[in-house]
């Protein structure tokens, strides 16, 4: 039997097919079509990198202008986890050398126990790092030190890792704090140690119990009393208005159930992930090109609220999140959900890859992709390139490029 699996390998590698949950399903895009938007991502981003400090990591390029953070940002572990995303679909070593001289600015926020943010900045970047190159000795005591740090906002009166610490909230728990599970899931698996997996799942079920509406939308925010663990608020931060479904929001709740099924196994996240994909890719204002806009419910807005005046902007880091999830969430369905998932993926990269989403080469400060944004209400990051959509666009693009070569989407992290 092994013998055979080999040949089908060998076989669906040949002819551009995919073996998705023991079936085998023709894809639609091209090694060439994978491989070229790769070549041009590791060129575009050595135009970023030219223009980024050591000491910085880059945020955005806004009005012609380079934003970038100190390592503390929420942001800082995207660009170093790009540029190993694009070594490993390239073999480029001047981006291997580039993320190698970036990561020991990042290093010392291993001990950052003000942030739930440590999986999208440690994970990202040490992990990848750990995953391709198998360097314990450089790599794993920064995970093993960071999800401590992470491990040590759990609260056992809420069951959640808390959010932010800032007012005017008592204890807030957004749905993107879904992603950072994956680092406590992973670093559970290199020591051994049950802890920090028993906190990520603890953490998935009370979101799963309290951040979703009945149609399997998310609201943003949770606020809790930490002394009782009640829930006493249910709002929005960056979304139209407490009861609309902000559409990275749905994004991270897709990608972070879909995860959580794989490293748990158990079939209430793979349900709910299942849920909130058919949210998503049945609701009426999601566009033709399936690039979302920043809100599913942005025309529910008062058109007389001048503030949302620029409504109608797609945010490309939530289609990024999409088809990275979907890709995965295929191989853990069957039939026809399966090839949809599939399929919806394929015409989100397709679509992504090309005017107006995918970059001119050499312009938007080297960013890959346009039009994201982080935050509307705010006026923050509005219509702009974002460092997260450009990881995940070309975390989704690996992970196809793995399809057509027979291998699993998933990235393992072996010792």
């Amino acid at each position: 039997m092994k013998m055979k699996n080999q040949i089908l390998f060998v076989l669906c590698s040949i002819l551009g097919i995919a073996t998705v949950n023991g079936q085998v399903k023709n894809l639609k895009l091209t090694k060439d079509f994978i491989q070229k938007n790769l070549d041009d991502a590791a060129q575009q981003i050595k135009v970023l990198a030219a223009e980024t400090p050591n000491e910085k990591f880059p945020k955005t390029f806004e009005n012609n202008k380079q934003v970038f953070s100190s390592s503390s940002w929420w942001c800082s572990g995207f660009y170093p986890g790009t540029l190993w995303y694009l070594y490993e679909g390239t073999h480029d070593r001047e981006l291997l050398q580039k993320v190698e001289d970036k990561l020991p600015f990042l290093e010392k926020e291993k001990n950052n126990k003000g942030t739930h943010d440590l999986g999208f900045m440690l994970f990202c970047s040490f992990g990848n790092g750990l995953r391709l190159t198998g360097d314990t000795v450089k790599y794993k005591h920064v995970l093993v030190t960071g999800a401590e740090s992470l491990a040590s906002r759990f609260n056992e009166t809420t069951k959640t890792i808390r959010s932010w610490d800032h007012k005017p909230w008592n204890y807030p728990v957004i749905i993107d704090n879904m992603m950072n599970l994956e680092f406590l899931t992973q670093v559970s698996k290199m020591t051994g140690n049950q802890k920090y997996y028993d906190l990520a799942v603890t953490h998935a079920q009370t979101t799963l119990k309290n951040h979703f509406r009945k149609d399997y939308s998310s609201y943003h925010v949770i606020d809790y009393n930490e002394a009782t663990g009640g829930v006493i608020g249910k709002k929005t931060h960056q979304g139209a208005f407490d009861e609309s479904a902000w559409s990275r929001g749905q994004g991270w709740a897709l990608y972070g159930y879909t995860m959580m099924y794989r490293e748990t196994k158990k079939k209430e996240f793979l349900n709910q992930a299942r849920h909130i994909a058919k949210y998503i890719l049945n609701h009426p204002a999601l566009p033709e090109d399936l690039i979302p806009y920043w809100d599913f419910d942005k025309d529910k807005i008062d058109p007389s609220n001048k503030m949302y005046s620029k409504k109608d902007l797609r945010d490309v880091s939530a289609a990024t999140l999409y088809a990275s999830a979907l890709l995965e969430l295929s191989q853990y369905t069957k039939g026809q959900e399966s090839i949809l998932y599939l399929t919806k993926a394929e015409t989100m990269l397709t679509n992504l890859s090309k005017t107006p989403y995918k970059s001119v080469a050499g312009e938007n400060g080297g960013y890959l992709l346009n039009h994201s944004v982080g935050a509307l209400p705010l006026n923050s990051e509005v219509d702009v390139p974002l460092t997260y959509a450009d990881y995940y666009y070309v975390e989704a693009l690996i992970r196809y490029k793995r399809l057509l070569e027979g291998q699993s989407v998933i990235f393992e992290i072996t010792m």
